[in-house]
C-alpha cells in the first residue's frame, strides 16, 4: 500500500532519481518514487562509461537500481504519470494519474527531456543506437568508421575537433545552406573534415543501424553512425509552471545543492544540464538526496 505523506516525492525513476532515493532511503527518510517509465535513452541498447555497468542496458541498470533502493523499508515506488505539484502551507501537494493525492515536505524533480527529432525519415528509428548524441558514451563503438554530425555553425566546427579524436572519416552534414564559416571550413579541411550541405530525405538503417544517408537529390553516403546535435524540451513543464526558473539553454536553473529557484524543490539529471550520461545523472541524484536530506534536518 502507498502512503500518503513523505518526507520527499521524487518525480522521476531514472538513474538520478533512484540515486537520490537511495540516499534519503539510507537517511531514513519516507521517500516516494513516481515514474512513468518512459526514459530518454530507453531505445539505446547498451550503456557505456559507468564505472562497474559499462556495456549493460540502461534497463537493467535501472532495475537493479531500483531493485536496491526497494531494499530499505521507507521507500516506495509507484508507476504513474504526475499530473500537477502545488505548493500548500508547509508542504506540496503532488496529484497522480491515478488519481491520488500524496503529500511532501520536498519534491525532486528527475524527470528529464525531451528531444526533438529533425524532419528526416527514419531518424527517430536510430536515434540512440548509430543517430547518437555523446563520444563518451558512444564513440569507442563507432571508432574509426564512417561517421558524420548532423550540425550546423559554430557548433558543428567545435564538435568535429572532439569527434575527431575517435576518428578521421568525419563528415559534417549541415542539411541545408553551411553557416560555418569560411576559415573556418579551411580550418576543417586540413583535418580532412569536409561539408556537406544537400537536404537529407531520410536515413537508410537495419533495425536503427545506419547504412547511409539518402538525400532530396536522390544520391546517397555511406555512413555507420551519426553525431546530431538537437533541440529539446523539458519532459514535465511541473517545474516551469511553480516559477522553477528555466535558463538560457532550456535547463531548470539549480545551485550548487541542487536546489532550484523555488524552495523545497530540487532538481537532478538531465533536466539541469547538458552532460547527459547515466554516470552524471547518478552522481547528481546522490548529491540531490543528501543535501535534501541535509536541508530536512536545519529546517530550511
Amino acid at each position: 500500500m502507498i502512503t500518503k505523506n513523505f518526507d520527499v516525492i521524487i518525480i522521476g525513476g531514472s538513474y538520478a532519481g533512484l540515486s537520490a532515493a537511495l540516499s534519503l532511503g539510507r537517511a531514513i527518510r519516507k521517500v516516494l518514487v513516481i515514474d512513468s517509465g518512459k526514459p530518454c535513452n530507453r531505445h539505446t541498447p547498451h550503456s557505456h562509461n559507468f564505472l562497474t555497468q559499462d556495456g549493460k542496458t540502461p534497463a537493467a541498470i535501472a532495475e537493479i537500481g531500483k531493485e536496491q533502493v526497494l531494499q530499505y523499508p521507507t521507500t516506495q515506488f509507484m508507476d504513474a504519470q504526475v499530473t500537477a505539484v502545488k505548493r500548500e502551507k508547509e508542504q506540496f501537494l503532488v496529484s497522480t494519474s491515478g488519481h491520488q493525492d500524496l503529500t511532501a515536505k520536498k519534491v525532486l524533480f528527475a524527470t528529464g527531456v525531451k528531444d526533438l527529432m529533425p524532419n528526416i525519415e527514419s531518424f527517430d528509428d536510430c536515434w540512440g543506437i548509430s543517430a547518437i548524441h555523446c563520444p563518451y558514451c558512444h564513440g569507442y563503438e563507432y571508432k574509426g568508421q564512417k561517421t558524420g554530425l548532423l550540425a550546423n555553425g559554430d557548433i558543428a566546427f567545435e564538435f568535429s575537433h572532439l569527434l575527431h579524436n575517435w576518428t578521421d572519416q568525419l563528415t559534417i552534414f549541415t542539411n541545408g545552406p553551411s553557416t560555418i564559416t569560411a576559415a573556418q571550413a579551411d580550418q576543417l579541411a586540413l583535418k580532412n573534415i569536409f561539408i556537406v550541405e544537400k537536404k537529407i530525405r531520410k536515413f537508410q538503417h537495419l533495425k536503427g543501424y545506419i547504412q547511409s544517408v539518402r538525400f532530396n537529390d536522390g544520391s546517397t553516403f555511406q555512413l555507420d553512425a551519426i553525431y546530431a546535435k538537437l533541440l529539446f524540451e523539458q519532459h514535465c513543464l511541473i517545474p516551469e509552471h511553480l516559477g522553477c526558473e528555466i535558463n538560457e539553454q532550456g535547463y531548470i536553473q539549480i545551485d550548487e545543492f541542487q536546489r532550484t529557484s523555488v524552495p523545497g524543490i530540487y532538481a537532478a539529471g538531465d533536466n539541469t544540464t547538458g552532460m547527459r550520461s547515466v554516470a552524471s545523472a547518478v552522481a547528481a541524484g546522490t548529491k540531490a538526496g543528501a543535501f535534501i536530506n541535509h536541508d530536512l534536518i536545519s529546517g530550511k
